[in-house]
């Protein structure tokens, strides 16, 4: 170790005496700081405006850049680090060669090991000297940032250093190769670069894609980036650089001893399988270890979805991915995306490692020559793919409209993952938590009234509510959030036993005796109930209502508005929303709103059986109870109490609960049927919570299963301390005294070098 040291120590003063490693450290250090400051600068200015959250990310590691913000710096330098070594590293060795120093090295008691081993100590060392430099943008992070995130940078730090010693490693070998420093330079730009770029080729081939993807360097070091610290990723580095040190050693042993082809590529061959055999098993998902630096764990999915993956136990789960080739989503799931497609596994992975991926191609068209037309625009083996025969044999995608579907499968329960429309295309973790659970246990059923007595929930009109519950490739549909809807007859069969609720939506004739008895029978067993009623059809609703010992008041709300109708009542949250549930406690401190065009006010007739506790309520100080009949359109409504008219705070929406069979039975009833409806839920001129109001019911009535909880822990690094003096500081230093110390100290050691 002694003689390592020494031959470190020398290689670093050759290093530190060259003017290059100076402008190298200047160049790299500036094209830092540009970004840097410019960033700093920017997140200083919006913060005045609007709320900035997670400045540490900002400011060092986010991924998407935009006209104000750049990407962060050290993900800006993961893309340019390998400019730099080649310079450095190129006559570490070949300059032994050329001056003829390499044969006293052969003769000497130092062995070749030691010597390669003490030039990439130097370069580890001359590497240190950058990630301090590095450090020096880290400090303005620690001094100005409010509750900086350090674990976080400091693994992109790491994964700057790990990245620049593999790079150092393969220019080391290069250096060894040829005579020539400057074919030594040309020759590591040209591995380096193909090592950047090689993760891009043959993302169609499996064999292929495999091995490419293994041999991209940068793509490992930018997880670390985003702050998730994996072994896998750490041995990677470490075994590049342990595999280019071994070849560096096999050629200047083979360059001393002649020996066969042969016996040449066997040495190499012996060094690069026993650094692959490390790597792959290394790689294996039961042998990684995992740290997420975040302070809000970004990088780990919720103790909901963990907590689902436990429950499963140690029984393997299987994911199909099934790809139609002719939808327009092939191409989300071709075999050149299966990278990324894994990568989304990957979280769930790290908890379950035996989910089991796979892929079925297939085509759902019988015109034989459409098929071969579309696989060869996508120059694909029509031998790859079912035929519509042999899909309906493994799988019953009929009703997911031809797209690209996963099928999961756990015990023989088998559920369904779907994608969609919007820009994200793939499940998100709460889709996908939601579709694990349903493995788990019987998924709460939606059960929507038919004959007269409900909206739609399979039409799209403004008043129906297919949006919200029942629109596969929408992810905010309750169908893809761990529900099952469907509908009943009341007039023709018996209300399932089982379901989370029954729906009654906006009843518009009036029920039958026979109707009215399923329903009190169906109430009495402790069934839970949602009926949601319009003004006007207060004879076609108390009957119901009156079951449950309340009832709907004669007239209409009406609401004064300088904006909008009169007709639109806006009430609020009170306390028992938030009993309710715990989605709307912000909406209750928020004091949000829920739309409601056309209410009718609700009363607790007579003390009941059910607690009744109003959830909606409207304000008294410009709504009203208008009676009779009224032209919303003409002259602007007025209270009238000589005609019936009534002021104050009328319930909107109430909730009724009570124990029975040892559970609670849980109703609401709501004076409009319109605050889930496709249109409301849209509404674009008035910012309401009617769509958290309406996830809040269901979440409620499904006794809080689904949807499953996806709170994440929130960034507290929100705050950057620093004023505009402050940053003309920080300009001045970065801009100007520290590169002035760089080049003061470059040309001291140069000039002292020149004097001796």
């Amino acid at each position: 170790m002694k003689k390592i040291r020494q031959i470190a120590r020398l290689e670093l003063s050759l290093l530190f005496y060259s003017p290059i490693a100076w402008l190298l450290i200047l160049v790299l250090f500036m094209q830092m700081a540009l970004a840097f400051m410019s960033s700093i600068a920017e997140i200083q200015y919006l913060q005045e405006f609007i709320p900035i959250t997670g400045i540490t990310e900002r400011l060092f590691t986010t991924r998407i850049g935009s006209d104000t913000i750049p990407v962060g710096i050290f993900r800006t330098m993961l893309g340019s680090l390998y400019l730099y070594t080649p310079l450095i590293t190129m006559g570490i060795i070949s300059r032994e060669m050329n001056t003829g120093t390499i044969r006293l090295l052969y003769s000497s008691p130092v062995k070749l090991s030691q010597m390669v081993y003490g030039k990439f100590l130097a370069m580890i060392c001359y590497n240190l000297v950058i990630v301090a430099l590095m450090g020096l943008f880290i400090l303005v992070g620690a001094l100005f940032v409010q509750h900086f995130d350090y674990p976080y940078v400091l693994v992109a730090l790491l994964a700057s250093f790990l990245l620049m010693s593999a790079y150092s490693a393969i220019g080391i070998f290069m250096s060894s190769l040829t005579t020539y420093q400057v074919i030594a330079a040309i020759g590591t730009f040209a591995v380096l670069a193909f090592m950047n770029y090689i993760g891009k080729f043959g993302q169609g081939l499996d064999f292929v894609r495999d091995l490419t993807f293994s041999l991209s360097m940068p793509s490992r070091a930018e997880r670390m980036v985003e702050g998730l610290l994996t072994s896998r990723d750490v041995i990677y580095y470490l075994v590049i650089s342990g595999i280019f040190l071994g070849f560096t050693i096999v050629r200047l042993e083979l360059a001393r001893a002649s020996q066969s082809i042969a016996q040449q590529a066997l040495r190499y061959g012996l060094v690069l399988t026993s650094g692959l055999a490390i790597a792959y098993v290394s790689s294996r998902q039961p042998m990684i270890a995992y740290y997420d630096a975040t302070a809000n764990k970004a990088n780990t999915i919720v103790k909901a979805t963990q907590d689902i993956l436990k429950q499963m136990g140690d029984e393997p789960v299987e994911m199909t991915e099934y790809i139609n080739i002719m939808d327009q989503s092939y191409e989300h799931g071709a075999p050149v995306n299966r990278i990324p497609a894994i990568a989304r596994w990957e979280p769930y992975l790290r908890f379950k490692s035996n989910i089991k991926l796979n892929w079925v191609y297939y085509n759902s068209s019988f015109d034989a020559k459409a098929f071969a037309e579309r696989a060869k625009a996508l120059e694909v083996d029509t031998a790859d793919f079912l035929t519509p025969e042999e899909i309906r044999k493994q799988a019953d995608l009929s009703g997911e409209d031809e797209r690209l579907v996963i099928q999961l499968k756990y015990k023989g329960k088998k559920t369904f993952l779907r994608t969609f429309f919007d820009g994200g295309f793939w499940a998100k973790e709460a889709e996908t938590a939601a579709a694990l659970k349903r493995l788990l246990v019987t998924p709460p059923k939606i059960v929507f009234a038919t004959d007269g007595y409900q909206r739609n929930v399979d039409k799209v009109g403004d008043k129906d509510y297919k949006q919200f519950f029942n629109v596969k490739p929408s992810r905010e549909s309750l169908i893809n959030l761990g529900f099952d809807i469907d509908s009943v007859s009341i007039e023709n069969e018996e209300i399932p036993n089982g379901i989370a609720t029954l729906v009654i939506g906006d009843p518009k004739v009036a029920f039958s005796s026979t109707a009215l008895a399923r329903l009190q029978k169906y109430i009495e067993a402790g069934g839970n109930l949602l009926i949601a009623g319009e003004p006007g059809k207060q004879i076609v609703m108390n009957p119901l209502l009156n079951l449950l010992g309340i009832n709907m008041l004669n007239g209409t709300l009406v609401q004064r508005s300088r904006d909008y109708s009169y007709g639109i009542v806006t009430p609020g949250f009170t306390q028992a929303a938030v009993d309710m549930s715990p989605l709307l406690k912000v909406p209750y401190e928020d004091k949000s709103i829920v739309s409601m065009p056309g209410a009718a006010a609700l009363n607790a007739a007579n003390k009941g059986i059910f607690e009744v506790r109003p959830v909606l309520v409207t304000d008294a100080k410009k709504s009203w109870i208008k009676s009779g009949t009224f032209v919303l359109d003409s002259a602007a409504l007025v209270f009238d109490a000589k005609n019936g008219d009534q002021q104050g705070a009328f319930p909107a929406t109430l909730m009724l609960t009570r124990k029975l069979n040892q559970k609670e039975q849980r109703i609401i009833v709501s004076g409009d049927a319109d605050f889930m409806s496709n249109k409301e839920l849209v509404r674009g001129n008035m910012a309401t919570a009617n769509n958290v109001f309406a996830l809040s019911l269901f979440k409620w009535f499904a006794n809080e299963q689904f949807p499953i909880d996806m709170t994440k822990i929130e960034s507290i690094d929100n705050k950057l301390e620093l004023s505009d003096a402050g940053l003309r500081t920080l300009k001045i230093g970065y801009y100007g005294v520290i590169p002035g110390a760089i080049l003061l100290m470059g040309w001291v050691l140069l000039a002292r070098r020149k004097r001796k």
